[in-house]
């Protein structure tokens, strides 16, 4: 099944449940009504889609927006309860950002962001999981015996890395069948490819 990515403009979503030309994301109750709008579009959306959340147009998200909408969302997801579902954050300002990473880093969360063709980790994840996500983000996909030969470290050990970058969210597992042993495992990849 090929993947899926759901791109939401934040934007929009906004104006709609506002019904007026606002563009900034302050309050928790602001934030309660806009994570009710993005659990309603996730919920519509398929298993293993990555859903962008797209902040082009958007102004300010103080903290406790942040904290009720991404933070909220990145908890909910990482407790599946939206199924295989991922997050990946689009066109951040310097001051969302700030405000997103310490809304996450306060919950010890993460999500990704997208900075147009780069990517960023959003929020706290410990040294040897950042460097674990880079090689799977440079290579795309990746199975627990290929990151074994690169790190030159014990399968069990690199399998444990990248089951947590699941289990955080920050990389998608699929099932695959060993065409030469006929045995399944997972295939680790990217959010962005």
């Amino acid at each position: 099944m090929p993947d899926t990515f759901h791109l939401i403009n934040l934007k929009n979503i906004i104006q709609e449940e506002f019904q007026r030309n606002i563009q900034d994301l302050l309050t928790r109750q602001t934030g309660q009504k806009i994570m009710d709008r993005l659990e309603r579009e996730i919920n519509n959306t398929r298993d293993n889609t990555t859903v962008v959340l797209d902040f082009a147009g958007v102004g300010v998200i103080d903290y406790s927006c942040a904290d009720e909408v991404i933070a909220k969302l990145v908890s909910r997801l990482q407790s599946n309860e939206y199924g295989e579902r991922y997050l990946v954050l689009k066109n951040l300002t310097g001051q969302q950002r700030e405000n997103i990473q310490v809304a996450l880093e306060r919950k010890n969360l993460a999500t990704l962001e997208d900075d147009g063709g780069n990517w960023r980790v959003v929020g706290l994840i410990n040294n040897y999981l950042q460097k674990t996500l880079e090689i799977v983000m440079e290579k795309k996909a990746m199975s627990s015996s290929e990151l074994s030969q690169i790190l030159n470290l014990e399968l069990n050990n690199v399998s444990t890395r990248l089951i947590n970058l699941h289990k955080i969210k920050l990389v998608k597992r699929v099932s695959e069948v060993n065409a030469q042993r006929g045995k399944s495992h997972f295939i680790y990849q990217s959010l962005l490819s």
